[in-house]
């Protein structure tokens, strides 16, 4: 294998574009035969596989300071870049082909498993905040409520049939094969995908570092945010991927969610489970109350972004405001905090008023839906859907 210093950003950055794109491929095929959102469920698995790599690593070597920031700065990647990202796509598409704005994004009644499952994690993460620790009690919930929402996904229909002429040619291809031959070019899409994501992830992250070095970038906000665009990679190129065609918008959205939500259950789940084992028995991670407000603005986040999907669609001033809220605070975290000056200020005590906006926002579109101004559809879509495919 080559030298993993800075130069291997050549080979490495087209190597994960490609395992996106197989994964991407695998994926939109799949949904055909299999429910879409256990499809992209499956699809984000394998995406966040360089982020659980690089978690699994700073779990085992104990280094629980930066455990915290990655995790907490992938996850705010996700929201405050990826959502909208996916909102700018299809509506510069949208007009590129149409001449008109694209005003939102609308999802399918199916996508409400996503939406409501989304809530679960959260309101465990906040009992991970007030007690201020992570164990392998918590490792067992979060990866019970994941297996839940997995069950759940596994009832649901496949798409219908009538979409097939919309795929590109690759999975079109695919989908249009003998059945055999499908299933074999289905599975070889998630395997080589997934092989090139975990033999590549590895050699990727550390040429980022070398660069980062090479530039001077302090160790934290490296971990925070230069790792997780590298581990958040292959999401964001699949997405991008969806979100062209306009149509797919909703299905690269759900992409972004499934992602989060395996985030917030299996991710933090496994760093108990690491973090013990390199201990030599059972263990828990300590949580300071630094590393609690960054969990805290990221549940704000995550909470906020959710009641925005409660109507079952993305509106272009909730995905701006998603982005501008994200950009302020990632301005923020990279300016000198030492040293006199207002914007030094800002750096050091910005995030408990960032926090608050989130909470604030959440509680302000808690309040919209209570007078019936924002429907609360992903609720009722999610009912209707227990009802048909699950309870029976």
């Amino acid at each position: 294998m080559p030298e993993t210093g800075p130069a291997s950003i050549v080979w490495t950055a087209p190597a994960i574009l490609l395992a996106s794109l197989l994964i991407a491929w695998g994926a939109e095929s799949a949904q055909f035969f299999i429910a879409q959102s256990f499809a992209l469920a499956i699809l984000a698995w394998m995406q966040t596989l360089p982020e659980f790599a690089v978690e699994a690593v700073l779990a085992w070597h104990q280094q629980t300071p930066f455990l915290l920031a990655n995790l907490t700065g992938a996850l705010r990647l996700l929201t405050g870049i990826g959502w909208p990202m996916i909102y700018l796509a299809a509506a510069l598409v949208h007009r590129k082909r149409t001449g008109t704005p694209f005003r939102r994004i609308h999802l399918e009644d199916q996508h409400s498993v996503q939406v409501v499952g989304l809530l679960a994690p959260l309101v465990y993460a906040l009992v991970i905040y007030l007690k201020a620790s992570v164990n392998l009690f918590d490792a067992l919930v979060l990866t019970a409520i994941y297996a839940g929402y997995l069950i759940v996904l596994s009832k649901l229909p496949p798409e219908e049939e009538e979409g097939i002429e919309d795929l590109e040619l690759i999975p079109r291809t695919i989908v249009l094969s003998p059945r055999p031959r499908r299933i074999a070019l289905i599975t070889l899409c998630f395997a080589v995908g997934g092989a090139l994501i975990y033999l590549t992830a590895k050699p990727f992250l550390s040429s980022l570092m070398a660069l980062a070095v090479v530039a001077g970038i302090p160790a934290f906000v490296f971990i925070q945010w230069i790792a997780p665009v590298v581990s958040e990679f292959p999401e964001m190129a699949s997405t991008f991927y969806f979100a062209r065609t306009v149509t797919g918008a909703p299905m690269a959205l759900m992409n972004m969610v499934s992602s989060n939500i395996n985030q917030w259950t299996l991710l933090i789940a496994m760093l108990p489970v690491v973090f013990s084992i390199s201990a030599g028995g059972p263990a828990s991670i300590p949580l300071d109350a630094e590393q609690q407000l960054e969990l805290l603005m990221t549940i704000g986040q995550a909470l906020l972004a959710m009641l925005f999907l409660v109507n079952m669609e993305l509106a272009w001033w909730e995905a701006s405001l998603l982005f501008a809220v994200w950009l302020a605070q990632f301005v923020l975290s990279v300016v000198p905090s030492a040293g006199p000056g207002l914007l030094s200020l800002l750096a050091r005590e910005n995030r408990p008023y960032i926090t608050g906006l989130y909470f604030v926002l959440s509680g302000f579109e808690l309040l919209r839906m209570f007078l019936g101004r924002r429907k609360p559809q992903a609720f009722h879509a999610f009912a209707a859907i227990w009802r048909q495919h699950v309870r029976p």
